[in-house]
């Protein structure tokens, strides 16, 4: 932990919230002095002001105590480098287009590594007309359904949500090429040609 790091990153953040050191010291209840000591490298926040300095700052604890938080680069714009993380605890969806901390549930996430779908993997696309009819015979049980479908281009996603115990059956535009995702307990991100 660099005292200086924590300070200087304590500045950059307060100033982007566009807080004075006063204004700052209120809402966490203490002096100005101690923000312009720690902004300054001679003191760090007490411990049970983490928290609420964290809030105000808009920075997760951890970032603030390694005195880096750096913006992610932007990335190309390409969706199909989403990033795709499912909570283990409630089952919760989070989709990234950039790279960051995600976290669920008081957990960290990783992403999700997609693999190709095996042949009896694979859902059932038929093109009827101008749309694609998507089925599949995976059981959709409360033990192991597919939580989620997505469908993605370069520049677009169409994002299904699917529940247990209902039928697995969406109709998606035909698009010149895509690749449907889709997420089981069992086999995790797979992915498809469509």
């Amino acid at each position: 932990m660099n005292g200086e790091k924590i300070g200087v990153l304590i500045r950059r953040l307060r100033c982007e919230q566009r807080l004075t050191q006063r204004q700052l010291a209120e809402r966490l209840h203490v002096s100005d002095r101690a923000v312009s000591k720690w902004e300054n490298g001679r003191g760090c926040p007490d411990i049970a002001l983490l928290n609420r300095l964290c809030d105000v700052l808009n920075v997760d604890v951890a970032h603030l105590l390694e005195g880096e938080a750096a913006p992610n680069p932007p990335e190309g714009g390409n969706m199909k480098k989403n990033r795709y993380y499912v909570c283990p605890s409630c089952g919760n969806l989070v989709i990234e287009t950039g790279e960051g901390a995600v976290s669920c549930c008081g957990r960290p996430l990783t992403p999700l590594v997609p693999t190709k779908a095996g042949e009896k993997q694979r859902l059932q696309a038929q093109r009827v007309e101008d749309e694609w009819f998507i089925t599949t015979d995976h059981p959709m049980t409360k033990e192991s359904h597919i939580p989620f479908v997505a469908f993605v281009t370069g520049e677009q996603m169409i994002l299904t949500r699917c529940y247990p115990e209902w039928d697995l059956q969406l109709r998606l535009p035909v698009r010149r090429h895509g690749l449907l995702l889709w997420y089981t307990p069992e086999d995790g991100l797979l992915t498809q040609l469509l």
